[in-house]
């Protein structure tokens, strides 16, 4: 007899293991190759001149990445009061309730009901009865719907872990860009101003020269429009500040206020190669990217993907159990006085136990709709967590691309510079000697401001792509 029951339970559990109401989730998704792209993944990237593994920015915190105290300060402030990291948060904390609910499911229920009766028939007294009944309640965990539905709300917290992660390294990346926004624009600013000064020099040289007879009002009127192009562009600088500054704020979720900042090229992020060595824009070691299929596991967007793929593996797998019977064990302790049709007092203890089985046999349909559902909505998270894992790469493969843009058109914007300032003194100097005409002048000082600025927003590309780079590659989550 022994033999049979042992030999049913086996039989059992191979049917249960069979149709994998079991089974616990593995990722069989298969990443696409060559995810940074053929130019990104060139063996000089992947490996220093010893032919190891480079060290990845993404491996250093947020801190050691933004060296600057002021910009630590904006982040550390974004960090603790920001309105959506706050809600994501939150977010965590309901799972986690949600969590602690599920796992609860294991244990029995308790409710106490107690009841009283008054009832009369014709002339007789009134009788009174009452029950005061505790009632224990469990479900018989055997076809493991509880346990799925448990791992799938874990999958479930998972992923608002990964949405809170997500969202706390794009407010870094996003303070961090506005605040080197803000330097950009007070270099701008400054250059503007220098300009200002100078041109509004050159414009007194041109109205002395059109007083003496030596310069046309043509002239004059030209130098005169260009200076005031000079002061409107000041304006809208200070303009693009003050906006600039406001959205710092909403980020940080204070009333507008001026933001306390350092000078453009204080830090390490700025700086200009030939001013100091070893600054992330510009140093190539620090962009080197590492092994592809390690870096791109630290990003939260992957990781969220794929608790999104284990939640509806656990769905899928509890939809298999809603075919198998529920078992629920109740039992019942308690005084009354009414023992069926008899009414004695004072009352007695009543004890009482019952277990149910419920085997689905037709439910119009539910239970296997639902399983079709759960296995679609598993099958459509594969595809686009393989999705995921593609954008990541091409946002990796375009944040490189800007990082070397800069890097490239630095060296032509710097020697631009030079040349144009050397054809602007050049010019000044001719005109003073009356050997060259407003025109040329006009242009020289317009090419200059223009390379000049152009520069200035270059090293700020350079900068955006380099924090773009950072956290493609699953940087600031430390």
């Amino acid at each position: 007899m022994n033999c049979k029951y042992i030999i049913a339970a086996t039989a059992v559990s191979l049917m249960l293991t069979g149709c994998g109401i079991y089974s616990k989730y593995e990722k069989k998704v298969e990443e696409p190759a060559n995810l940074y792209g053929a130019t990104a993944s060139d063996e000089s990237r992947m490996f220093n001149a010893q032919g190891t593994d480079t060290t990845s920015i993404a491996q250093m915190s947020w801190r050691e990445f933004f060296t600057d105290p002021l910009l630590q300060q904006l982040i550390d402030q974004a960090l603790a009061s920001n309105t959506d990291l706050n809600s994501a948060r939150i977010a965590v904390e309901k799972s986690q309730a949600a969590l602690k609910a599920a796992k609860m499911a294991y244990l029995p229920s308790l409710y106490l009901a107690p009841q009283g009766t008054l009832a009369k028939f014709d002339d007789n007294p009134w009788s009174k009865t009452y029950n005061l009944p505790l009632q224990l309640s469990i479900d018989v965990d055997v076809f493991a719907s509880i346990t799925n539905k448990k791992r799938a709300s874990k999958a479930v917290l998972l992923q608002a872990q990964m949405y809170e992660e997500a969202v706390r390294t794009n407010l870094i990346s996003i303070v961090a860009q506005q605040y080197y926004m803000l330097q950009l624009l007070d270099r701008q600013l400054d250059i503007l101003t220098m300009t200002d000064s100078l041109w509004s020099a050159s414009l007194e040289t041109q109205k002395s020269l059109y007083e003496n007879g030596k310069a046309f009002a043509t002239a004059v009127n030209q130098m005169e429009a260009s200076y005031i192009n000079v002061k409107t562009q000041i304006v809208d600088t200070r303009r693009s500040i003050r906006a600039t500054e406001n959205a710092i704020c909403k980020l940080l979720a204070i009333t507008p206020q001026h933001i306390q900042r350092q000078k453009w090229g204080t830090s390490d992020l700025t700086k200009k190669p030939e001013n100091i060595v070893g600054q992330h824009m510009f140093n190539s070691q620090l962009l080197k990217v590492g092994v592809p299929a390690t870096m791109l596991e630290q990003r939260p967007d992957i990781r969220m993907a794929n608790h999104a793929m284990e939640e509806a593996f656990y769905n899928t797998q509890a939809a298999r159990s809603a075919f198998f019977p529920s078992i629920t064990l109740t039992g019942t302790a308690g005084w009354t006085n009414s023992a069926g049709e008899m009414i004695v007092n004072p009352g007695k203890l009543l004890l009482t136990a019952v277990g149910q089985l419920t085997q689905p046999i037709f439910a119009r349909g539910k239970l296997t709709a639902n399983l079709k559902i759960n296995k679609l909505t598993y099958e459509d998270l594969q595809s686009k967590y393989v999705q995921t894992v593609i954008d990541a790469g091409n946002q990796v493969n375009e944040a490189m691309a800007d990082c070397e843009s800069a890097q490239e058109k630095y060296g032509y914007y710097r020697r631009q510079v030079e040349v144009l300032y050397d054809a602007y003194t050049g010019t000044h100097e001719l005109m003073d000697n009356g050997k060259a005409n407003y025109i040329e002048v006009l242009t020289a000082q317009e090419d200059l401001l223009r390379a000049q600025l152009n520069e200035a927003a270059n090293l700020y590309n350079g900068a955006q792509g380099i924090i773009a780079l950072y956290i493609a590659l699953g940087g600031g989550a430390k």
